[in-house]
């Protein structure tokens, strides 16, 4: 089923990419889609399926606002300690317990934290996610997860799981 899959994304992208719809280039692009499918195809993800379901394109547009709305207010968060004259930060690293499975989903989890001004990914032990922060703000587990990783968790969960 992953190769099914796989074979609609790479033609959808062919087409999106060129956006000619003559018949020469859509035989092509099934030509190419089906030689990539076929070199390819046991490397792509488990469940490739997934990606067929509209639901999760939805939710991947409602994340993107949400992520990039994070990376605004992080870079005046950030800007702020830098400027301010007391510098006032509190750095450390935080052990957050995560509630996703896959390791792709974890691994997006991981790089949208990093991505975001004021936090890096150190590593990830078993459900655990260890995250370097700029200002650690509390020392309850509950709250930190919150504010580190619980905005882009619940979204993750919906797109990749």
């Amino acid at each position: 089923m992953r190769y099914i899959a796989l074979f609609i994304i790479l033609f959808i992208l062919w087409l999106l990419l060129s956006f000619n719809f003559t018949l020469t280039n859509i035989a092509i692009g099934v030509l190419v889609s089906i030689i990539t499918t076929i070199l390819f195809g046991k490397y792509f993800i488990y469940g490739g399926i997934k990606f067929l379901q509209p639901q999760r394109y939805f939710w991947l547009v409602v994340y993107l606002f949400i992520f990039i709305w994070e990376c605004i207010k992080a870079n005046f968060d950030v800007a702020y300690r830098v400027l301010h004259p007391a510098m006032p930060i509190k750095p450390g690293i935080v052990k957050v317990k995560l509630g996703i499975k896959s390791d792709f989903a974890r691994m997006m989890l991981a790089n949208s934290i990093t991505m975001t001004p004021g936090t890096i990914t150190v590593d990830i032990i078993d459900d655990y996610i260890y995250v370097h922060w700029i200002y650690v703000s509390t020392d309850n587990p509950e709250e930190y997860s919150q504010k580190v990783s619980g905005k882009f968790e619940k979204y993750i969960k919906k797109i990749f799981e």
